[in-house]
């Protein structure tokens, strides 16, 4: 299946054994030019640690001090030198008007990074992510991961970002 733009998406299948796998992705992410304007959804169920590779990102680019969660307040922006970034989580979200009253559309359409938890509760909202990222909880420690880049620019993501880590299976089209 092809995207609107021609992009065939790519997947790609890794097993994180451990906290580490996850914060040497994030490290490797933040290192990337393509993630200073890209849109990343992470997808995975309670616990799943969409928050902790959100933490191990933004700790990677250089941001300091305490990072929350934004399950209360929706979106919890950061400002680097040189990039902005907006760490939504849409649990809570259900109430379509809050999407233009928080200006959340103005955010999608400006320059930065924008890093999503529970992209399905904003669907109809929210344009089509770069890369979309798949967490499934094995146990305590280990991570069944999928990636998958839905455009060019999530695609450059995907491929400079797993290197080193263990593979489960090669890219390829889903």
């Amino acid at each position: 299946m092809s995207a609107g733009d021609g992009h065939i998406p790519i997947v790609k299948s890794l097993l994180w054994p451990d906290e580490t796998a996850t914060q040497l992705f994030a490290s490797a992410l933040a290192a990337q030019p393509a993630l200073r304007n890209a849109f990343i959804e992470l997808h995975g169920d309670l616990g799943a640690g969409k928050t902790t590779l959100v933490r191990h990102l933004l700790r990677a680019l250089g941001v300091q001090g305490r990072i929350k969660s934004p399950t209360y307040a929706v979106v919890e922006p950061y400002e680097l030198p040189e990039l902005a970034v907006w760490h939504f989580d849409f649990y809570r979200f259900s109430d379509p008007r809050e999407w233009e009253d928080a200006g959340f559309r103005d955010i999608f359409a400006s320059p930065g990074l924008k890093l999503a938890e529970w992209p399905e509760k904003a669907a109809g909202f929210i344009p089509r992510a770069d890369l979309v990222i798949h967490l499934v909880a094995l146990d305590n420690d280990t991570r069944e991961v999928t990636l998958t880049a839905q455009t060019p620019n999530g695609a450059t993501l995907l491929r400079a970002a797993n290197h080193g880590l263990p593979q489960r299976s090669q890219e390829g089209p889903p």
